[in-house]
């Protein structure tokens, strides 16, 4: 399925999706893709925030974008896969069966599945700015980043159906 598809299916099922792409087999190249292009959204979510920035403090525009494309495509990435190894370690102590694989694949699926309401809080970071409905939009993304999460490892680890 193509991948906007399975984001969308997600929103319905996560525990569904998620089986499904781990039974595509365990592939590193598949799961990095799945990162970088969930790091890449977010990166482009910022740009209406950075150019707000800019143009309200009088700074460069491209040093900002720099910052963030080195952020986002360089750092983001290697705190992803800590934050996947330590979740992976957890869910073993708790008896969960699942592989490294496993728990990099659903920690990457559930960020970018999540990203498309990033990209509606980057839009209202730069146009809106600062306050409540900012404040709304990020803990939408962060309650449905959690929720995708937590259904992929748990659909990982032990099996079940999950929504």
């Amino acid at each position: 399925m193509p991948v906007t598809t399975d984001i969308v299916a997600t929103y319905r099922g996560p525990g569904r999706v998620i089986r499904r792409l781990l039974a595509m087999g365990p592939r590193e190249d598949r799961a990095l893709v799945i990162l970088m292009a969930g790091c890449l959204v977010v990166f482009i979510a910022q740009w209406p925030r950075l150019a707000r920035e800019a143009h309200l403090t009088g700074q460069e525009l491209n040093p900002l974008l720099g910052g963030t494309l080195m952020a986002w495509i360089f750092i983001a990435p290697l705190l992803f896969y800590a934050l996947a190894f330590v979740s992976y370690l957890i869910l073993r102590a708790l008896g969960g069966k699942l592989s490294g694989f496993d728990a990099r694949m659903a920690l990457f699926w559930a960020f970018l599945a999540s990203s498309p309401v990033l990209l509606l809080h980057g839009l209202v970071a730069g146009f809106v700015g600062p306050g409540l409905e900012l404040n709304i939009v990020g803990a939408l993304w962060l309650a449905l980043f959690v929720w995708f999460w937590l259904a992929a490892m748990r659909a990982a680890a032990w099996g079940r159906e999950t929504t």
